[in-house]
């Protein structure tokens, strides 16, 4: 008599679903050859966070949108880009949180020069896409400190909001990537949160080359320091938090609890 397969359990449904969206992705993202993928995933990624964040600010300041959908789309876009090539390249699309991925130890230092080059030629492609488009105007939707605010303001408020985005990306994140649907949903929310309620201050840039491919591409670099400086300090600080919230990166454990879930044979080692 034949018996019957026996349907997997839940647990096993779990650490299948583990397998594919955690494991799989992080050994591929370790994998050297395929590493012009994630480099070429970093530059059209931020190419497309740039080409929203900056063509929103563009169309708020000529009056044609509102600031809530200038802020919230770049939320939304960056919560897609993780979604379509998070497993890619773990979709860091900002020095800062590619800097703090290596302070962790969960990124090799070596990786760091190509995929930040990367990301400043997305963001000056997609600059020069939106000169093309609508010409040298409104600062080509530069983050600058709003009326009526100083610039150790808006250093304040990029360097709080970072750690705060630098601190979800690290709870969230598997290893040195940013992929699937809790960390689409947690960076792409937090994002648009801090818009939506600081941007009149600081723009809400927390990516330096969110603000260098305008200040580039438009010759204006009014402030830009602020932008550089606002969002290495505030991953620093987002850094240590995480080393008193899960301890020191680069080990099992400590990748298994960034994203959520604990490897029962890692700790048990």
């Amino acid at each position: 008599m034949v018996s019957e397969e026996q349907p997997p359990t839940t647990w096993e449904r779990v650490e299948r679903w583990v397998e594919l969206e955690v494991v799989d992705p992080m050994i591929a993202f370790r994998d050297p050859s395929q590493e012009w993928r994630r480099l070429f995933s970093e530059l059209l990624g931020t190419f497309f966070l740039v080409l929203v964040a900056a063509g929103g600010g563009i169309l708020h300041g000529k009056g044609q949108i509102s600031l809530t959908a200038a802020v919230v789309a770049p939320g939304l876009m960056v919560a897609s880009i993780i979604l379509f090539m998070g497993a890619v390249s773990g979709a860091h699309l900002n020095p800062a949180v590619s800097l703090a991925f290596a302070v962790r130890g969960d990124f090799p230092w070596r990786r760091m020069a190509g995929y930040i080059f990367c990301q400043m030629v997305g963001a000056s492609l997609a600059c020069l896409f939106l000169l093309a488009v609508f010409g040298n105007v409104e600062h080509l939707g530069a983050t600058l400190p709003g009326p009526g605010y100083a610039d150790w303001q808006a250093l304040l408020m990029e360097i709080v909001l970072t750690a705060g985005l630098v601190s979800v990306i690290l709870g969230t994140a598997s290893g040195a990537q940013n992929v699937g649907t809790i960390g689409a949903l947690g960076v792409g929310g937090y994002i648009a949160l801090a818009g939506l309620w600081s941007a009149p201050v600081s723009g809400t840039s927390m990516n330096p080359v969110r603000s260098f491919g305008p200040a580039l591409v438009s010759g204006d670099w009014t402030a830009y320091w602020v932008y550089v400086a606002g969002p290495l300090i505030g991953a620093a600080i987002a850094v240590g938090c995480a080393i008193v919230l899960r301890g020191a990166g680069g080990d099992p454990i400590s990748r298994a609890a960034g994203s959520g879930t604990l490897d029962r044979d890692a700790k048990a080692g």
